[in-house]
């Protein structure tokens, strides 16, 4: 399985682990995250961030919202590692929320700002990838990311063209409770529109060579006794900050 992903996100820029965490873990973060969101929208409804009816916050590291398995997982670790190296880091930790109405993105990448900037279309090996999941199954109805395969391997221009010749179809992501999602950041792709009357949390975990740093999102901070649960392999994997709390 590990073999294989790596391969495919190699290829296509994108794969999905399915059944990785539990439902019942899942289900404990959204609970707990539920009252966060909702106090979230009630206050910022008017001011989207992500385009109309479309927001990001970032996730906090209370538990149950964090969990250990959504960053430590073994076999998704060996993944993000098999694609980039072992010294990868985990430097944030933010949840995308389309609302109805939400209208669908238009194709794009993330982390524009090219690594060399006299040489913008240089083809490199990956320093950043993105895991993420959802809160909820993710249909067809409520909003999936959409993901054009294999653009990460070519330039933003030429995806762009491709796609729009129709050369190039956009792929939605549907997930199940507990599937993930392990993407290529420069791999072209949009937020769709949610149809339905329920927000449509897709949570994120961004990891990246140990060299590598950008501070392009907010984070929240990791209450220390948080960070004092972990093991001292797994802090070498968490770039985040800390709070005495």
């Amino acid at each position: 399985m590990i073999e294989a992903a790596i391969s495919e996100i190699r290829d296509k820029g994108f794969c999905v682990l399915n059944a990785r965490f539990a439902a019942s873990t899942i289900r404990r973060c959204r609970e707990a995250f539920w009252p966060i969101l909702s106090d979230y929208l009630e206050k910022n409804s008017e001011q989207p961030n992500r385009g109309p009816h479309r927001h990001f916050l970032p996730m906090p590291f209370d538990p149950p919202c964090f969990q250990p398995e959504f960053f430590f997982d073994a076999e998704l670790l060996a993944v993000v590692r098999g694609v980039m190296d072992d010294r990868v880091v985990a430097d944030q930790w933010g949840c995308d929320v389309p609302l109805k109405d939400s209208i669908p993105q238009q194709p794009h990448v993330d982390y524009q700002r090219p690594l060399f900037a006299e040489d913008p279309d240089l083809l490199l090996p990956p320093y950043i990838l993105m895991v993420s999941f959802g809160l909820l199954g993710i249909s067809r109805s409520n909003g999936p990311i959409e993901i054009a395969p294999a653009t990460h391997r070519m330039s933003k221009n030429e995806a762009i063209r491709a796609i729009s010749a129709g050369e190039i179809e956009m792929q939605p992501v549907l997930l199940d409770v507990g599937d993930v999602l392990i993407r290529h950041p420069w791999a072209l792709h949009r937020g769709t529109s949610n149809k339905t009357d329920m927000p449509r949390p897709l949570v994120t975990i961004r990891y990246v060579r140990r060299w590598y740093a950008d501070f392009s999102r907010d984070v929240s901070t990791m209450p220390r006794y948080v960070w004092q649960s972990l093991t001292a392999e797994q802090q070498s994997v968490m770039r985040f900050p800390i709070e005495d709390r």
